[in-house]
């Protein structure tokens, strides 16, 4: 009996011991699921002009706390939009483009790595505003208040390099619009750039880059995104900043890659660009924000300039005519007044 009760202890302890290594291998298997879960986490690479930094150092933990984000991580890449543009042509991997205006897009999207459609949508494939602002020096000593005062004896321009910098562009179209929006004639126009460009004293790779150097010293004035200058002044800069009274609505675009690994993450961080939360946080950054309810909650930090104008209201045919038109860099008219 007692043989026969030590065998019964045995087998139970045996079917003990079996149960226990099934129960281990079953958390096993569910910490290896959750390891190869954690290594197999999206990346997104996202490729951007130089200004959103800032922004999207909130904007991405912000996305990576919601359910369609939770298990995405980012490679960033800034820089000016133009080269940034370039490079992503070029084979720099990306999945999502912010750049800063619609033909660096377009560029993309005619080498067919961007959807013919992506500015369809209900905002036009643009995730924020701003509009060009004219940088001064704290006290404004130089008095300057209008496009006017630029082209003066002896005031020296900070602008970014038009052949480069999306940036520049901007500013380059609303000194030439601010003139056709005072009834000036595009030949007067072309001539009001001429006198701006002999002004210029340094032209920088990007707008953040002509940031740095107005803050560092040079310069009498700084053409330059309001956002940039909001920011500038957030970070304890001594400047200020004079909104003219006619200027351009800076439109910066957003779009997914067609060659994305990951188009549902690709497109569902698109969405969260546009999302209330994260247009909150663009405006904190000097962002206008695009989507109404939120633009009209930040209304009285972002006032309409009275004549604020689109690039569609000075050329007709928009960006698509004005890029090649102003910027073509042999034959466009900045080339011609430059050379002047």
């Amino acid at each position: 009996m007692k043989m026969l009760g030590r065998t019964a202890q045995r087998r139970s302890l045996g079917r003990r011991l079996t149960a226990t290594a099934v129960g281990l291998a079953a958390v096993l298997a569910i910490a290896t699921s959750a390891a190869q879960a954690r290594t197999s986490s999206t990346n997104l690479s996202l490729v951007a002009y130089s200004t959103p930094a800032s922004a999207y150092s909130k904007i991405i933990p912000a996305f990576q706390k919601t359910t369609a984000g939770s298990d995405v991580t980012f490679r960033q890449s800034y820089g000016a939009s133009g080269p940034q543009a370039a490079a992503v042509h070029n084979g720099l991997p990306a999945d999502v483009v912010n750049l800063s205006l619609a033909p660096d897009v377009t560029v993309l999207s005619q080498a067919g790595l961007v959807k013919t459609t992506w500015n369809k949508d209900q905002y036009g494939g643009m995730v924020t505003d701003s509009i060009v602002v004219l940088v001064v020096r704290k006290g404004n000593p130089k008095n300057i208040k209008t496009w006017a005062d630029l082209v003066k004896p002896g005031i020296q321009v900070i602008n970014p390099n038009p052949f480069t910098s999306g940036g520049a562009r901007w500013n380059v179209m609303a000194a030439w619009g601010a003139q056709i929006r005072q009834h000036k004639t595009p030949k007067q126009a072309n001539a009001y750039l001429t006198a701006l460009f002999k002004n210029i004293t340094v032209q920088d790779s990007s707008a953040r880059a002509s940031m740095n150097t107005f803050v560092g010293g040079k310069g009498d004035v700084l053409l330059a995104y309001e956002n940039e200058a909001i920011q500038a002044q957030q970070a304890g800069a001594d400047i200020q900043f004079v909104r003219p009274s006619a200027t351009i609505l800076i439109e910066n675009p957003i779009a997914v890659m067609k060659n994305t690994k990951n188009p549902t993450q690709a497109k569902a961080f698109v969405d969260f660009t546009r999302s209330p939360e994260a247009q909150n946080i663009w405006a904190t950054y000097g962002y206008r924000p695009i989507v109404k309810s939120v633009f009209d909650k930040w209304a009285k930090t972002f006032p309409v300039p009275k004549q604020l104008f689109t690039i569609r209201d000075v050329v007709k045919g928009g960006w698509p005519v004005a890029q090649p038109k102003f910027f073509d860099p042999n034959n466009g008219i900045v080339k011609q007044v430059e050379g002047s």
